[in-house]
């Protein structure tokens, strides 16, 4: 039997993850602490097991190596075969003098039970070289630092695109929750999980997701549950609709309202024509309300609303928000004519200056 490495690369990992609690002033807090997020590779996700060694006999081997030269480098990739499996990794024949090394933790990016779940006697691929021979003049290998690779480069392509992914959390802690992306280990933050979801609950269930940092050098995957939501709703929302929603929550500056699960802000100064002191004064948590939608920002998913827009006399608000709800859609109606007629003006005045110019 051909020696074992003396030599095998071991991942430690320590994360730590604290629960983000600033408020950012005029906006709802999706604030997180770039410390807390983990890393996106993770030796935890990679189980070790035992297996009986298969293969080559080593006088089949032996007679195979005379017939290779080689100059291997840490980096290159190159082709291999499996020669046989081993308890703590495989042999591999990659045409040097002396077989080369798997691993166990080397052999996956993803959770596997065995060698055996990736790799199979005589099978042919393609390795990663880790390392310079060691004393024995053996060559460390791994596709896990393949799939790595190429992971990153699918994760940067898929931020590019501002795609949607959706993706299993497969645990929680104090400070967000966790998820795999492409194999790599994702982090949602605390405050970018939707608020109708209990963090605690999350475990095992699937998540629409929206990325906000993607970092490979600093091995850092970060993504938004509640951005994910918001897009979606967004696409089924337009400027001037009145919709129906819930006070969840009130700041100085106006209030948190959830419409369906996405939460918009009602401005201090949407409220009413009014002028107010403070939200606290209209205001109480759990109050049902119809408000407008007046702003949709995509792309730093917030939904702006107003009330104001909806009074029938100004001050309503504050007299008779009963009168304000139920004369919600006919204000709204008004409301939309109204920017109609302005941009069919803005239109006219702009055709008739490029008529003169």
């Amino acid at each position: 039997m051909i020696e074992n490495p003396t030599q095998i690369v071991k991942e430690v990992e320590n994360s730590t993850v604290e629960e983000n609690t600033s408020e950012t002033p005029k906006e709802e807090d999706l604030s997180f602490d770039h410390k807390d997020i983990p890393s996106a590779d993770s030796s935890s996700s990679r189980r070790n097991s035992d297996l009986d060694t298969a293969g080559f006999t080593q006088e089949e081997f032996a007679s195979l190596l005379g017939k290779y030269d080689y100059n291997f480098k840490p980096g290159d990739l190159v082709k291999g075969t499996v020669f046989a499996l081993e308890p703590k990794g495989a042999m591999i024949d990659i045409g040097a003098k002396t077989a080369a090394f798997m691993p166990m933790q080397e052999v996956s990016i993803n959770r596997v039970e065995g060698l055996s779940d990736v790799l199979q006697p005589s099978e042919s691929r393609e390795f990663f070289i880790m390392s310079e021979e060691n004393e024995d003049g053996q060559l460390a290998l791994s596709i896990r630092r393949i799939e790595y690779q190429r992971a990153w480069e699918r994760v940067r392509q898929l931020q590019k695109e501002d795609a949607t992914i959706y993706s299993e959390v497969f645990a929680t802690n104090r400070g967000g929750a966790l998820v795999r992306v492409e194999g790599l280990r994702g982090f949602i933050p605390g405050s970018h999980i939707s608020a109708r979801k209990i963090k605690e609950d999350l475990e095992g269930e699937y998540l629409p997701l929206k990325f906000l940092e993607v970092d490979e050098e600093r091995n850092r995957l970060v993504l938004s549950h509640r951005r994910a939501l918001v897009e979606k709703k967004m696409n089924r929302l337009e400027v001037g609709e009145v919709v129906v929603g819930s006070v969840k929550g009130i700041k100085p500056y106006g209030a948190f309202i959830d419409i369906g699960g996405v939460s918009g802000l009602l401005h201090i100064s949407e409220i009413s024509h009014e002028h107010i002191e403070t939200p606290h004064n209209v205001l109480n948590v759990n109050d049902q309300m119809k408000v407008m939608i007046i702003d949709l920002d995509s792309e730093r998913g917030r939904i702006s609303l107003s009330t104001k827009a909806l009074e029938p006399e100004p001050g309503d608000m504050l007299t008779d928000p009963q009168k304000v709800f139920n004369k919600a859609e006919e204000m709204a109606a008004k409301y939309k004519q109204m920017l109609l007629e302005q941009t069919d003006e803005n239109e006219g005045q702009t055709i008739e200056i490029a008529e003169n110019a």
